[in-house]
């Protein structure tokens, strides 16, 4: 979730706020309920939340002064208390109401897509943290120049032109829904072009020198972990205290996720909402069920040695319903590169890793496109440039078929 910070809001502090690259709010200690929401493109917008998770932008800054804020919070707020939402909240929920704003038809959008879509309640998050500021809007104010501006933003802030692609995407299918309840007469964003990117521009795959530096990191983690917790019992038995279980197997997920997508390739959202009931281990095959993967297509992937070994272990630890409890490994990551002083590699890139291997191992493009279980062949295409040899004897055959018919 955003960072929230609680503090009563001062003209100084509103004006320090500024961008970070990611969503952050400030909440003021003065009228609990009413935040200061500052962008990943540092604009600022007010809003007024209450209940779980429930939040409706007000107005935006300076455009609305923080006293105007106040008061329109404690309105909104009044409402909550009688009624239990905001009055416009309300309105916008019921199938007849009019839509005017942008935050209107997202409390439409928002249920339906966390109803509907794979991952539809992180759309809605990824929505309302990079177009909150667009909530108070009318929908028929948002086109490609509210795009474009958005888009010059968020690439001079550092982020990479495939995120904001994705930002664009999520965009135009919610514009897209509009359109389809009559709430616009055409999407202002179809046909706006995604920005051009090398299909190759992030390849970044382990060295065998870098992937011995991983695994022996991962034992070496390991190692302390236990050694720690024995130490922690020592200390624990001297005093008097009950010793805590000693660990057996592995200590946590990072080595077990680590290995399974270094021998698999699956992607760190597929092996997070893996089951066992999506294990085989009679007959060694991992299933990526359609719900999950990236592709909406279910894929079929054989079990080497080494992953049947750690998910064998791995049950012995964990043996019913969701093999990892957890959604991300960021924290535990950067160490754990750090420790093995392996620069500029995400938990991701495990994943070029695996398709790496396979094609410098010889095998073919499809096979490695059906493992990867991409939708087109030109993601694999990525790779095709660590088979130099295969080209090479694919030329080489035009030689061989001259020779054939000189003699």
């Amino acid at each position: 979730m955003p960072k929230i910070t609680r503090e009563t809001l001062t003209l100084k502090t509103i004006q320090a706020a500024k961008s970070t690259g990611k969503l952050y709010r400030l909440r003021d200690a003065a009228v609990p309920g009413l935040v200061l929401r500052v962008s990943p493109a540092g604009t600022r917008a007010w809003a007024v939340t209450w209940g779980r998770g429930q939040e409706r932008i007000i107005g935006n800054y300076p455009v609305m002064t923080l006293d105007g804020a106040r008061d329109a919070a404690r309105r909104e707020l009044g409402e909550v208390a009688e009624h239990g939402a905001p009055l416009a909240v309300i309105k916008a929920m019921k199938p007849d109401a009019a839509v005017e704003s942008f935050g209107d038809f997202m409390a439409l959008y928002k249920p339906h897509l966390e109803a509907t879509a794979k991952a539809g309640k992180a759309t809605v998050n990824c929505l309302q943290a990079q177009f909150g500021y667009l909530y108070s809007e009318p929908l028929a104010s948002i086109g490609r120049a509210t795009f474009d501006k958005f888009k010059a933003s968020r690439l001079q802030a550092g982020r990479h032109p495939a995120t904001v692609n994705r930002d664009l995407d999520r965009l135009k299918a919610a514009l897209s829904k509009a359109v389809e309840w009559n709430l616009l007469p055409a999407n202002p964003l179809l046909g706006m072009k995604r920005i051009k990117r090398d299909i190759e521009d992030r390849v970044r795959y382990l060295s065998p020198k870098e992937e011995k530096a991983l695994r022996k990191a991962l034992d070496a983690r390991e190692q302390r972990f236990k050694v720690r917790r024995a130490s922690s019992n020592q200390w624990r038995i001297e005093r008097g205290q009950e010793p805590l279980p000693p660990l057996a197997g592995y200590v946590d997920h990072l080595m077990p996720m680590t290995l399974l997508a270094l021998n698999t390739g699956l992607r760190r959202g597929e092996i997070t909402q893996l089951t066992w009931a999506d294990i085989d281990l009679k007959k060694k095959l991992l299933t990526v069920r359609a719900g999950y993967a990236k592709s909406g297509k279910a894929r079929h992937v054989p079990l080497n040695s080494e992953a049947l070994l750690v998910l064998k272990q791995w049950k012995q630890q964990q043996p019913d319903g969701v093999l990892f409890h957890l959604t991300s490994v960021t924290k535990s990551w950067a160490k754990l590169t750090e420790k093995a002083n392996i620069k500029d590699f995400r938990f991701h890139d495990l994943r070029h890793t695996f398709a790496s291997k396979l094609v410098m191992a010889g095998v073919d493009l499809n096979t490695t496109r059906e493992l990867l279980g991409h939708g087109d062949i030109k993601m694999t295409l990525r790779y095709a440039h660590l088979a130099p040899e295969h080209k090479a004897a694919a030329v080489q055959l035009l030689v061989a078929s001259e020779g054939k018919k000189r003699t």
